[in-house]
C-alpha cells in the first residue's frame, strides 16, 4: 500500500456536502482538502454501472486536468424492496435539470415503495466506494457500507442527499438528524476512511 505524503488532497466532487464531511475526516491527519470548484472542473459523465467505475472516472478525470493525485468517492443508497435501486442512479433520481433536489429524490423512493406494498421494516444501506489516484495511474480503493432502513416522513435538517430517511440499525434517529460528528462515527463514508487511513502517515495524527 502506498502512503500518501502530502499534506493537500483534491477531493473530485462538485457536492459541498461530500466536501463538508471529508473535510471533517481528513483533518485529524492535517489534510486540507480542495475540491473539482477550486479547480473549475467540469464535472465528468459517469457511465458506469458500479461505484467503483464511477469513483474511477471521477478520479481520472481530476488527475488528469490538475496533475495531482485526487480522491473520488461514488456513493449511494440500496434499497432492498427496490432491487437495490437507486444504488449508482442514487444521485440521478434527483436532478431537475436546474439542479439536484433531493426532496424529490426521497418522495420518488417512497412513493415507489408504497406502489409496491414494500414490507416492514424497509432496509437499504448507503454504501461509499473511494477511490484515491496518483498522476502515474496508481490507485487504491477503499469500501464502506452501514446498515438501515428507509422511514417516512423525512426527519430532521442537517446531513446531505437522503440522511432524512435513513435510520441506522440501532439508532432512533435519522442522519438527518444526527449532528455531523454523531454521523461522520458511522457513516458509510467514514466507514471507508478509517481503510483509508492506512495509506496516511500516522504520525501526522493531530494529538
Amino acid at each position: 500500500m502506498r502512503l500518501f505524503e502530502g499534506d493537500t488532497l483534491l477531493i473530485a466532487t462538485h457536492n459541498l456536502g461530500k466536501l463538508a464531511e471529508f473535510e471533517a475526516l481528513l483533518a485529524p491527519f492535517g489534510i486540507t482538502c480542495k475540491s473539482n470548484r477550486d479547480f473549475g472542473l467540469a464535472e465528468p459523465e459517469e457511465t458506469e454501472k458500479t461505484f467503483v467505475g464511477n469513483a474511477r472516472i471521477k478520479a481520472a478525470a481530476a488527475v488528469k486536468a490538475t496533475g495531482l493525485p485526487a480522491l473520488a468517492d461514488d456513493s449511494g443508497i440500496e434499497i432492498d424492496a427496490l432491487g437495490g435501486a437507486p444504488g449508482v442512479h442514487t444521485a440521478d433520481w434527483a436532478e431537475t435539470g436546474q439542479g439536484r433536489d433531493f426532496r424529490i429524490a426521497m418522495t420518488r423512493a417512497w412513493d415507489e415503495l408504497e406502489a409496491i406494498n414494500a414490507a416492514e421494516p424497509r432496509t437499504a444501506r448507503f454504501r461509499a466506494t473511494l477511490v484515491l489516484l496518483w498522476p502515474d495511474a496508481y490507485e487504491e480503493v477503499f469500501e464502506g457500507s452501514v446498515e438501515g432502513h428507509v422511514v417516512w416522513p423525512m426527519r430532521g435538517e442537517t446531513g446531505h442527499g437522503y440522511d432524512p430517511i435513513f435510520k441506522p440499525v440501532g439508532y432512533n434517529r435519522t442522519f438527518g438528524e444526527m449532528s455531523a460528528d454523531e454521523k461522520n462515527k458511522l457513516s458509510h463514508r467514514a466507514r471507508a476512511l478509517e481503510k483509508l487511513a492506512a495509506c496516511l502517515p500516522s504520525q501526522r495524527l493531530s494529538q
